[in-house]
């Protein structure tokens, strides 16, 4: 288990202590050396009326044990019994052991929010990790379906950040391809159209739209009509570099609009070129392993593959690591296949230190990753890990109504347009607010809505209300309560928490308890989604138990002739502004102390 800031959170705890009584339980009944005891897991049951938390133990040692899971279940449930934290231990179905603990638990896991504020649920040890995302091909605007993967993939970072990663947020730029020429030839277009030219249509085959007009006018500007006067193969490297870079820059930009910045953007180019052939240095790496041969591929069944080609070529032993076919990696005009520059590019990631690599491609890549993943295990001879997160289509409404496409752009509503219509915290939430692997609906007029139905405005609405509370507090009982979070949690945290007995508040503190077990299963499985979810649902509880303190005036959090209930239950308001600021940040949103 990960050590958390300063102290252990209440589930690790409570972890800890079924730990301590299955070691205590293995050496009184001598159980074999070496146990693996990692496999124990406390967790909330799926049911909230088994109890708070429960624990697999039983279930996953009684081969070990060489006990029936029942009855190993209630061996560790009788030691369980006896712990000052626990009020209830129950085996329940073939060996589960349900876990309802003491009210004073609660009040000291709010003790625990207060007292590591920003840091509550921040581990203190991890590994080091790159994650690649966005990586569009600097063709053009960004576009919304990149804008996903960008959010995504930076919620990505800043979580496993905070579960204490040592992580390098990196941009892939494909700049070597046969698209960049491309888009070369469409730029050496609006240069000619820069110098007065009537270029008519877009040909064919080019790209459309209009937002490779400035790039030939700075080509105008910087080399006057001096590229008309040379051939296709003398101006293509100066206008596709003019272009790239301007693109970039563009893209730079957008995703600055979304608070978007990248560690490293690693060129596709400098991977060939320098006098250093990384791709032909990956493939000879390969070949002394005995991991390529020249070969022909049978015919693909069923869809065509565009890179089969029935000829003896060079191949990559790609079966031999879990792909279902064998790849090629240099083309009939002996140039190299993409596979080939994407080999070399995660050996590159390899050499530089990241044994744990993240990569956050668009839907339309699913197809690739076996092979990857397969080039990664054979390049760093098993000691890497690449984990491809998949991120699926948006489809962007009004209304429910699909959006017409950019005239700028040509084909596609880019992403700055989104941004600058509803705000970079409404993107950022919404593109999270459903799992990476299932095609979002973004409806641009109900993120702008402020109701329930809208997750961003909901959740920054509990935020905002919290401070509401503390400023009305202070107007009608606590003067003193200082506006500085510090000094405000500090005053605070002497307050008496055990007084929060009542149902819906103990449920609102169990909220707040489970916010680092969440975390550290967010970030194993590489799903910020799970915050954006967590947070959701804890703005509900706290917006519900404010709606039942106008019904029930006992349940108000300001009470005028109970100063001590008060400033328990202000405590609890704070346990929940912190957890939701802190959420909030790790997805890379505001968290406003008014709603205007």
């Amino acid at each position: 288990m990960p050590q958390t800031s300063s102290s252990l959170h209440l589930f690790a705890d409570v972890l800890a202590r079924v730990h301590a009584a299955c070691r205590a339980l293995a050496a009184d009944a001598s159980w074999p050396e070496g146990i693996d005891f990692s496999r124990v897991v406390v967790e909330p049951p799926r049911d909230a009326s088994h109890g708070d938390m429960a624990t697999n133990a039983a279930m996953v040692l009684a081969k070990e044990a060489k006990a029936k899971p029942r009855d190993l279940a209630e061996q560790i449930a009788g030691r369980l019994r006896t712990d000052a934290l626990i009020a209830k231990v129950d085996v329940a179905g073939p060996g589960f052991i349900n876990l309802t603990l003491k009210p004073a638990a609660w009040a000291e896991a709010l003790r625990t929010v207060l007292r590591e504020a920003g840091d509550y649920g921040r581990i203190r040890s991890g590994a080091k990790v790159n994650v690649e995302y966005v990586s569009a091909n600097p063709t053009g605007p960004m576009h919304v379906g990149h804008c996903r993967g960008a959010v995504f993939g930076d919620a990505l970072a800043s979580l496993l950040q905070f579960a204490g990663h040592d992580v390098t947020r990196e941009y892939y730029i494909n700049d070597a391809g046969a698209q960049v020429d491309v888009l070369a030839r469409s730029a050496f277009l609006r240069y000619r159209e820069a110098l007065g030219e009537d270029i008519g249509a877009v040909p064919e085959g080019l790209y459309p739209g209009d937002y490779l007009k400035p790039v030939g006018q700075a080509l105008a500007k910087e080399h006057g009509d001096r590229l008309l006067a040379m051939t296709e193969a003398e101006w293509l490297p100066t206008v596709r570099a003019k272009a790239i870079a301007m693109m970039m820059d563009e893209i730079k930009d957008d995703l600055a609009a979304l608070n978007i910045r990248h560690d490293v953007f690693f060129s596709e180019r400098s991977l060939i070129e320098g006098g250093n052939d990384k791709v032909a240095g990956t493939i000879d790496f390969l070949k002394a392993k005995g991991d390529i041969y020249e070969g022909r591929l049978p015919p693909p069944k069923g869809a065509p593959v565009e890179d089969w080609e029935d000829r003896e070529q060079l191949l990559f032993k790609a079966t031999a690591y879990g792909d279902d076919v064998d790849r090629p990696l240099i083309k009939s005009d002996n140039s190299y296949t993409y596979f080939a520059s994407d080999i070399a590019y995660h050996k590159n990631k390899f050499d530089r230190g990241f044994a744990e690599m993240i990569d956050v491609w668009g839907a339309d890549h699913g197809g690739y990753i076996k092979r990857m993943q397969a080039a990664v295990k054979a390049t760093t001879s098993g000691k890497g890990s690449l984990d491809v997160k998949i991120v699926q289509l948006v489809k962007l409404l009004r209304n429910g109504e699909p959006v017409k496409m950019s005239k700028r752009s040509g084909d596609f509503v880019t992403l700055r347009e989104v941004v600058d219509e509803v705000g970079q915290d409404a993107v950022r939430f919404m593109m999270l607010y459903r799992k990476n692997d299932a095609v979002l609906d973004f409806d641009l007029a109900k993120v702008m809505e402020q109701s329930r139905d809208n997750p961003v405005f909901y959740v920054q609405y509990g935020h905002a209300r919290g401070h509401s509370i503390f400023r009305n507090a202070r107007a009608e009982v606590f003067p003193e309560l200082p506006e500085d979070a510090g000094e405000r949690i500090a005053w605070l945290a002497e307050s008496a928490v055990e007084r929060l007995s009542d149902p819906v508040e103990l449920d609102l503190l169990k909220r707040l308890a489970i916010y680092p077990r969440m975390l550290e299963a967010a970030a194993a499985a590489h799903e910020p989604h799970r915050i954006a979810f967590y947070l959701y649902d804890l703005a509900s509880e706290f917006h519900a138990l404010w709606t039942k303190g106008r019904d029930l005036p006992y349940l108000r959090f300001i009470i005028n002739n109970d100063a001590d209930l008060t400033k328990a239950r202000l405590a609890m308001v704070q346990g929940v502004v912190s957890v939701l600021a802190s959420g909030l940040a790790i997805l890379g949103v505001h968290a406003p102390d008014e709603m205007r």
